[in-house]
């Protein structure tokens, strides 16, 4: 059996019970370096989740009957995760999820913003088409190094539309920081993000 854990925006204080129990009975853990190190013990052995997926499926194939897998995922594994990759690799009956709070819902909760209308997405290894996105009013984004808040302040002069952007970085983090601006106020670089684009008419 893999779990697949969804760990929350950072801190392990959002780590949900039911999570905390799986980690705690896990004894292989897959992660990226900073979910090992942040949620590994002693009795884990681990294995680094990078981009090799072929790599990783073959790993978890040959452990699959003979440990108890959990995979570290960010946020939560079926929101641009890597929960919806690993449901296409293995049977249901091999594969448990465990919901997380995403940083999109962490985000939310933070400006008491509704996410009844939000539309989701992510820019982590592809190219938004801004031309269908900003037609909503209100769109959340976990964003990667390529389209990060920049690009998206400068999609929007380009199409001379008036936006407001909610930028988290690091968020739920002691470094957290939350930024309210116009595009044009956007700056280059921003750490670990998730962005907020808001048509408020």
């Amino acid at each position: 059996m893999i779990t697949v854990v969804g760990v929350g925006p950072g801190d392990a204080q959002y780590l949900t019970c039911e999570a905390q129990v799986a980690i705690a009975a896990a004894d292989l853990l897959v992660g990226s370096a900073r979910h090992i190190a942040t949620f590994a013990c002693p009795q884990h052995k681990t294995h680094l989740l990078d981009a090799d997926l072929a790599g990783l499926l073959a790993w978890l194939r040959r452990r699959l009957d003979k440990h108890h897998i959990v995979v570290l995922a960010s946020g939560d594994p079926l929101l641009y995760g890597i929960g919806k990759w690993l449901a296409v690799h293995f049977a249901p009956q091999e594969l448990r999820i465990i919901p997380g709070i995403s940083a999109i819902q962490y985000l939310c909760a933070q400006i008491a913003l509704d996410m009844n209308d939000i539309y989701l997405t992510s820019s982590h290894g592809r190219t938004p088409d801004f031309d269908w996105l900003l037609q909503h009013d209100k769109v959340a984004m976990v964003t990667d190094a390529i389209t990060g808040p920049w690009a998206i302040a400068q999609a929007i002069m380009q199409r001379g539309l008036r936006r407001n952007l909610i930028i988290g970085e690091n968020l739920s983090l002691p470094t957290e920081r939350i930024h309210r601006l116009q595009p044009a106020a956007v700056a280059q670089r921003y750490d670990i993000n998730a962005v907020v684009i808001l048509n408020e008419r």
